[in-house]
């Protein structure tokens, strides 16, 4: 099938999406800065793919489901969004500048944060989450609801009373945003994290929309 190029399609920081002809991008998808589609990639209805300062790639014949989200970012480093040939990303599910390796399966809502790499055929099963800087082997499978960090990777469940300890070893204010706050002092991290956000987003103010589908 050669499919017509269409989507919502946005000029960010003086780069502009490409997408291969054979590549499908639904109308209401939106592709926003150094966005790359691959040949026979499918990006659903609703989902966002926002490079940043970063870059997204979508591999040959990946499917990006509806309402899903990929966001590249700057702001800690570079940190892309690579999804390899045959990725399945399904619905809501969220990537952050992540690496996703070939034939692997996101499920519904699951969540992979930033560098964080998936081996190829790993699966994350729906509503599971992939912390920062983990690294999931080939064909390795995260359960529904769990939470995978470390490498070695490491499986908790989201009442595990260890959890909370896991997470503050991560560092993610730091991976993902460049900010050192203890993990103890929310109000201050947060607010810090905010401030990332709002001087990384400012940036949309000079998008240029080249087509509305």
């Amino acid at each position: 099938m050669i499919a017509e190029t269409q989507g919502i399609r946005i000029r960010h920081r003086g780069r502009e999406p490409q997408v291969h002809p054979t590549a499908y991008i639904a109308p209401t998808a939106t592709l926003v800065g150094d966005v790359r589609v691959g040949p026979r990639a499918r990006v659903m209805y609703g989902a966002v793919l926002d490079a940043e300062g970063s870059r997204i790639e979508v591999g040959e014949a990946a499917v990006i489901c509806e309402n899903a989200v990929l966001r590249g970012s700057a702001v800690a480093g570079d940190q892309p969004v690579l999804v390899d040939d045959h990725v399945f990303v399904g619905p809501h599910a969220t990537l952050l500048g992540c690496e996703v390796g070939r034939c692997a399966y996101v499920a519904t809502a699951a969540t992979v944060l930033q560098c964080a790499r998936l081996g190829a055929g790993s699966v994350v099963a729906v509503g599971a989450l992939v912390h920062a800087r983990t690294v999931l082997p080939d064909e390795y499978f995260v359960p529904p609801h769990t939470v995978a960090l470390d490498a070695p990777v490491r499986l908790l469940a989201p009442g595990d009373p260890g959890l909370a300890e896991a997470v503050g070893r991560v560092g993610f204010a730091q991976v993902a945003f460049g900010v050192d706050a203890e993990w103890t002092d929310r109000i201050n991290r947060y607010e810090h994290i905010a401030e990332v956000r709002v001087a990384e987003f400012g940036a949309h103010a000079d998008d240029e929309v080249l087509n509305l589908g």
